[in-house]
């Protein structure tokens, strides 16, 4: 999903060629692990997102780190990581970062500067149903989205939306392993979500999904209503999740004409913000994670890690576990773990090497950039006092055709025509960077987006 600054340079080449994996495609054994975007690779393709049903084997994808009661304050980027420096140890990073989040103002801004992609935070632990609760004010005008969701690597999804065009209206929605079903949408009215700080809250039971604004529960949804007699299956999400917050161009002219509707209209690129500030931007201050206290079965976390011990992707084929979550580097994959991994000299702490020239080994379609600390930037808009959240019964109304989840094959041919964060939009990123902060961010690359542009039946067909 994200690249790391020293891999710049391999981007391009593997972007439009990356092999692509679906239900029924499964990646090959030389690249093994099928990411959240439908691509195989190595390296962190293996880690977050990556779904073991679409994969090589169950086991291609690396044991996800379990559960752990956190809370991140983002009064700066010290807790976040680029991705590509990221292997799978939770311990030492709460989020990675695709994008470029900017420290300002005690807060951490998801930033979309001009033609890019916008910038998405993932949690490194995974949550298997509990509460997570997120402070946050949201980017604002035309084909401009906001999200926070937990998304599994199966992709079972739980959703807050906001499209820039409507500020008084935070849009829900669940999804079981990625099937398109807009009738599972709902909204919850509240005041400006661009000028005011809300806290939004998923509370996720094995029995009931709550989504609450400033503590007041505007909307739930039981399992015992999700029964598909067709397939016989409860259409619930139930399997170990992580946290995502981002700003994504849901307006970006190349997304399909539903997506585009839904998110208020085609992004303008000269908005003020752009002007003004240099991109659009979206304030993130606090999220914190409460796990769900299970002893056994659904919801537990007794172990270090959780796997998959079956295809069906459903929560009696979680496996809570002791296996390690930490790949040796970007060449190493579940099926070797410490393919890769350097040698220690004189006690000294290894660093992860660069992986070998031409493979694939972080997934998303954007190369390095190092994010910025904004902490000494003017103000940027004055918080009020939010309302509570309330209930409305309207839906999202967007037609795109898929879920969140990329490389379901439930249809969609485009690489934009997802309403999610997707790097692989064929959006170009020219923008140069604005001081050396600290980061874990990464920005999208002109050269290898353009190449999507030029290949993009050879990618997606």
């Amino acid at each position: 999903m994200l690249r790391a600054a020293t891999l710049s340079a391999l981007v391009g080449a593997w972007a439009v060629l990356a092999t692509k994996c679906s239900l029924g495609n499964n990646c090959p054994k030389e690249s093994p692990c099928c990411s959240q975007y439908g691509e195989c690779g190595t390296g962190a393709f293996c880690l977050g997102g990556c779904d073991p049903r679409m994969s090589f084997s169950l086991d291609s994808c690396a044991p996800e780190p379990i559960c752990k009661d956190s809370t991140t304050k983002f009064d700066s980027l010290d807790s976040v990581v680029d991705i590509g420096k990221f292997l799978g140890d939770a311990s030492k990073a709460q989020w990675v970062s695709q994008g470029e989040p900017a420290a300002h103002d005690g807060s951490v801004l998801l930033t979309m500067p001009k033609d890019s992609v916008g910038t998405v935070l993932a949690s490194t632990s995974y949550l298997w149903y509990g509460n997570v609760k997120a402070k946050l004010k949201t980017s604002r005008g035309a084909g401009v989205v906001t999200a926070f969701i937990l998304l599994s690597d199966v992709k079972d999804e739980i959703d807050y939306e906001f499209v820039g065009v409507d500020l008084q209206t935070a849009q829900t929605n669940y999804y079981f392993q990625g099937i398109p079903d807009y009738h599972n949408s709902g909204n919850i009215s509240l005041s400006d979500t661009f000028h005011n700080f809300h806290e939004y809250e998923i509370r996720w039971t094995p029995d009931r999904i709550e989504w609450l604004v400033d503590g007041q529960v505007g909307r739930s949804k039981l399992r015992k209503d999700t029964w598909n007699e067709t397939t016989q299956q409860w259409q619930f999400p139930q399997t170990p999740a992580r946290v995502q917050l981002s700003i994504w161009p849901g307006g970006l002219a190349s997304n399909a004409k539903g997506t585009i509707q839904w998110a208020g209209g085609e992004i303008d690129w000269n908005a003020d913000d752009i002007q003004k500030a240099g991109y659009f931007y979206a304030t993130v201050a606090e999220v914190t994670v409460e796990c769900y206290d299970a002893k056994n079965g659904p919801g537990s976390h007794n172990g270090k890690s959780y796997t998959y011990k079956d295809a069906k992707g459903t929560q009696d084929t979680v496996v809570d576990g002791n296996k390690d979550t930490v790949l040796g580097s970007l060449d190493a994959t579940g099926l070797d773990m410490d393919k890769g991994k350097p040698k220690k000299v004189d006690d000294a702490e290894p660093s992860a090497p660069a992986p070998k020239k031409g493979k694939n080994t972080i997934p998303g379609g954007s190369n390095g950039s190092a994010g910025q600390d904004h902490s000494g930037d003017a103000k940027k808009g004055s918080d009020s006092a939010g309302n509570k959240g309330s209930d409305d019964d309207g839906s999202s109304g967007h037609t795109d055709g898929r879920g969140s989840g990329q490389g379901d094959g439930s249809g969609g041919s485009s690489g934009c025509d997802s309403k999610s964060f997707n790097q692989n939009c064929g959006a170009n990123s020219n923008n140069n960077d604005k001081g050396g902060g600290k980061s874990g961010g990464t920005k999208a690359s002109a050269s290898a987006l353009a190449m999507v542009i030029a290949a993009v039946a050879l990618f997606w067909l």
